[in-house]
């Protein structure tokens, strides 16, 4: 394998990593805010369900991603470069900021830019792109309404049970619910970046004739998105675990568990959607169904214009990177 495919290698699974860790809130905001487990205990437990992801899901992500996004026949190793360095230069600014936007979108942006600067609009899978853009909308959204009828059915069932005796049984429901969660981001997540270096070893020829993911790109993918969650954007999951709203265990629960519906049913389907957007529109959900001013909604606000601009600023960010690679080649 010659060294430029090697360092595109290395530089998607450093955007992997960057994703566990840029996400790693998302795992672990709930379950961190309610005390149910310590920071150093929780990214382990997410880290560890992360990694196993591949066991329990298809590819269909990987290949949305690979082939479903752009023209797999414009892919080359220009095209890769600019956006993986889109969305690691999103990731990074964002984080930097403490905003919990979508490596998802940023990496989709990444490749749009990327795809532009080569061949213009012709190489976009306009078909992938708008039912990824749709999903934009339709995840928080349903992530919110989940998170909400959970709450509602929860809170009905146990309305005359102790406080003290309910908190206890979903602090222990909690660690389901966050290994559900985890399962289903990485089982989403970590496909994006197999789909794109399988989209950099098939356009360089490793691949034969026909697309698929090889087994250690699996394993490298889902490891490199396993370590970065260990790592944790803590800067995150102060705004995920404090500001949107507060939690208890039984909300964390809820929360969890509407995002993880969410994410497992996209998975099957093979739609990369936005885990920061899910987990977001739940712990909104969760938060509005005791009071709508229980959300901060300035915050919530924020947020949402952070996952508006990522898929144009990343693009843009790649379109820059692909000249520049052009002008010194």
């Amino acid at each position: 394998m010659e060294l430029t495919v090697i360092f595109l290698v290395l530089l998607a699974l450093g955007f992997d990593f960057l994703n566990g860790f840029h996400d790693s809130a998302n795992s672990i905001a709930t379950v961190v805010s309610t005390r149910v487990l310590s920071p150093k205990a929780a990214v382990l437990w997410a880290a560890f369900f992360n990694f196993i992801a591949f066991l329990f899901f298809g590819l269909h992500v990987a290949n949305t991603i690979g082939k479903g996004i752009i023209d797999i026949a414009i892919v080359d190793k220009t095209v890769i470069f600019g956006a993986l360095m889109g969305a690691c230069s999103w990731n990074l600014i964002t984080w930097y900021f403490g905003l919990p936007t979508s490596s998802s979108h940023a990496l989709i942006g990444g490749m749009i830019g990327a795809a532009l600067v080569k061949a213009g609009t012709s190489a976009l899978v306009w078909k992938g792109i708008i039912k990824t853009v749709v999903f934009i909308v339709i995840s928080p959204t349903v992530g919110l309404l989940l998170g909400l009828g959970f709450g509602l059915l929860i809170y009905r069932i146990f309305r005359n049970s102790p406080r003290a005796l309910v908190d206890g049984f979903f602090r222990k429901g909690q660690l389901v619910s966050a290994a559900l969660y985890s399962l289903g981001h990485g089982g989403n997540d970590a496909q994006k970046t197999m789909g794109i270096i399988a989209s950099l070893l098939f356009s360089a020829g490793y691949l034969g004739d026909k697309f698929y993911v090889p087994t250690w790109v699996v394993i490298s993918c889902q490891l490199a998105i396993a370590l970065g969650t260990m790592f944790g954007g803590w800067r995150i999951v102060k705004t995920m675990g404090q500001k949107v709203a507060k939690l208890t265990p039984v909300d964390g629960f809820c929360a969890e568990t509407g995002a993880a519906t969410v994410l497992f049913i996209s998975s099957a389907i093979g739609v990369p959607i936005s885990t920061t957007h899910t987990i977001t529109g739940s712990i909104m959900g969760i938060g509005s169904m005791k009071r709508l001013s229980a959300v901060r909604w300035g915050v919530a606000g924020t947020i949402v214009w952070a996952w508006i601009i990522t898929i144009p600023c990343s693009a843009l960010i790649a379109a820059i990177s692909c000249y520049g690679v052009r002008l010194f080649s």
